[in-house]
């Protein structure tokens, strides 16, 4: 009883929200029916399931652009979400939304993607053509309703539904009013959820969601700029030539005119987050005072996504992303790791879906027997789970010859 009384004003770090913002005390609640928390809130114990999970772990020797064997200092899945998440906490809090709710969902957001980054997903969703193809959006959802196995009474984390919604559909809607994919069909492994849980595919996500989803963005931008200098594919003298990075640099420059080029480049990446989260912002209250949503379901309902970068910071954005894909993305050094890396991983597929007793236990139970389309399934789950470093070795011990990453 004493333990009962001094959890009972806890507050769970609650403070006061916009009438706009998802409230955790009134969470549409998890598929498996749990008792609620004494000390925290549906949407903080949906971070700490995340955190703890086997596939958030893995996040750390998973590719973000350049593979673990070119350089220790590179970012990673990991590393990645981290620095999203914080993005979208600094959001969520100026613009007065559950922050726990947006950091759950920026750190959970990746969960789904492959070893070597796009690379993985591109070659799997080519092997699993035949059978729904494979969407990282998608496996993320499988990976925390189905593969993660820690709890005695269900698998998967069984997350809220405000998180569940979030990483589906955080970057807007997934079909329109008459049930039809926006983007192509809908991953089989979506609707199956749905068709149990509802998470309203043709609705706009909560503003936490948004939050995260313009934090992912207001990320990559700048660390993979940072991660290009490091390379060296990118120099400060290129960027000085686009637009929002040109114009920053030129600050620095006139600021710190003997600044050495490390340091400039480190000025750059900070200095470029502060601008995107700062536009972000002001932009967001714009339209929130134009809005005016008087509950939650108002911006389910809005028909728009609210938290974006104004007119000119989303030009500027396309610019500095045109300039990424044509210099750094697609840079010849990068296409041809990326070439090596695919490789790989079409090769771990088809040794798998060939012989599944390759796969280790607890994997192949069944498989030899089973459809081919479920055998796939449950093939692209295996490998997509990998890390860059386990998926070499196991191309190691499978085959004769292995494409060098370095």
């Amino acid at each position: 009883m004493e333990t009962d009384q001094g959890l009972k004003n806890i507050g769970f770090g609650y403070r006061p929200r916009a009438v706009y913002a998802t409230d955790p005390a009134a969470s549409r609640g998890r598929l498996v029916v749990e008792p609620e928390s004494p000390t925290r809130t549906p949407f903080q114990r949906d971070r700490d399931r995340i955190i703890h999970s086997t596939a958030f772990r893995r996040l750390k020797h998973k590719t973000q652009v350049f593979i673990a064997h070119e350089g220790d200092h590179y970012r990673t899945r990991l590393t990645h979400s981290i620095e999203v998440a914080q993005i979208a906490r600094a959001l969520a809090r100026a613009l007065c939304c559950d922050e726990d709710l947006a950091e759950a969902i920026a750190l959970v957001h990746d969960f789904g993607h492959t070893p070597f980054g796009h690379t993985g997903e591109d070659a799997l969703d080519e092997r699993m053509a035949r059978w729904g193809g494979f969407d990282h959006n998608a496996q993320s959802l499988r990976i925390v309703t189905e593969l993660e196995s820690r709890y005695a009474e269900f698998d998967g984390l069984n997350l809220s539904w405000e998180t569940l919604e979030g990483l589906v559909k955080h970057n807007g809607p997934l079909m329109n009013g008459e049930g039809e994919g926006l983007d192509g069909p809908i991953p089989q492994s979506i609707l199956d959820y749905v068709a149990q849980h509802d998470l309203e595919l043709a609705r706009f996500a909560g503003i936490e969601a948004q939050c995260a989803a313009i934090a992912d963005d207001i990320a990559y931008n700048a660390h993979d700029i940072d991660d290009g200098l490091r390379s060296g594919l990118l120099t400060l003298e290129m960027l000085e030539e686009v637009g929002l990075p040109g114009r920053i640099l030129g600050e620095i420059r006139r600021r710190y005119p003997e600044l050495d080029p490390v340091r400039r480049g480190h000025e750059l990446m900070r200095r470029q987050i502060t601008a995107m989260v700062e536009d972000v912002i002001v932009a967001s209250r714009k339209r929130l005072e134009v809005l005016r949503p008087d509950s939650a379901d108002a911006v389910h309902d809005a028909g728009f996504t609210i938290v974006a970068f104004s007119d000119q910071m989303a030009a500027e954005e396309k610019e500095l992303k045109r300039f990424l894909y044509a210099n750094l993305y697609r840079h010849e050094t990068v296409l041809a790791v990326r070439a090596r890396a695919d490789r790989i991983v079409k090769d771990l597929f088809d040794a798998y879906f060939d012989n599944p007793r390759e796969m280790p236990e607890g994997w192949r139970d069944g498989l030899e027997v089973a459809e081919d389309g479920e055998k796939a399934r449950l093939v692209a789950d295996f490998l997509s789970g990998m890390t860059d470093t386990y998926a070499v070795k196991e191309h190691q011990r499978l085959f004769d010859q292995t494409p060098d990453l370095s």
